[in-house]
C-alpha cells in the first residue's frame, strides 16, 4: 500500500528542512502536511479497493511521461484554482516549488487559473500567492 505524501526532490522540502524557518509559515505548512498524511492513512488503512484505485491513479498521473513533472504539477495547481480547491493548491504550490518553479512561472499558471476560472477565483489566487510566498522564502533560507 502506498501513502501519498509530499516528495522531495533536488529541492529540500520546506515540510522536512531542518533550518530555522519563519515559524508562522513552518507551523502552517507542517499542520497541513501532517493532517493530509494521517488522513491518508486512515483512509488507505480502510483497505477499499476503488478509493486506493484513485489514490494509485492520482499519484502516477503526476509522474514523468510525455509530459515532465513541473509541467504536470503546474497543470496541477491551474485546475485546483480553477476549482477552488485551497488543500489542493497549496499541495501543489509546495510541489512546484520542489520542482524548481520560478515566481515568474508560478504567477503564469495563477494567471490561466485567473482566466479560466474568473473573479470568483481571487480569494484562492490571495492564499496561493501567500502559500508561494512562504514557500519560495523558505526555499531561498536554505541556499
Amino acid at each position: 500500500r502506498r501513502v501519498v505524501t509530499f516528495p522531495t526532490g533536488s529541492v529540500q522540502s520546506p515540510f522536512t528542512a531542518g533550518q530555522a524557518k519563519p515559524e508562522a509559515a513552518v507551523s502552517k505548512l507542517e499542520e497541513f502536511r501532517r493532517f493530509r498524511e494521517k488522513m491518508n492513512a486512515r483512509i488507505l488503512e480502510t483497505d477499499h479497493l476503488e478509493i486506493k484505485r484513485f489514490f494509485a491513479l492520482d499519484t502516477r498521473a503526476y509522474e514523468t511521461g510525455a509530459l515532465p513533472v513541473k509541467t504536470k504539477e503546474l497543470m496541477g495547481l491551474v485546475a485546483s484554482l480553477v476549482l477552488r480547491c485551497d488543500d489542493c493548491v497549496t499541495y501543489h504550490v509546495v510541489r512546484c516549488a520542489e520542482e524548481g518553479v520560478t515566481e515568474a512561472e508560478f504567477l503564469d499558471a495563477f494567471n490561466v487559473g485567473l482566466v479560466v476560472g474568473g473573479s470568483i477565483t481571487i480569494p484562492h489566487l490571495r492564499r496561493a500567492v501567500a502559500t508561494m510566498d512562504e514557500v519560495l522564502g523558505m526555499k531561498e533560507q536554505q541556499s
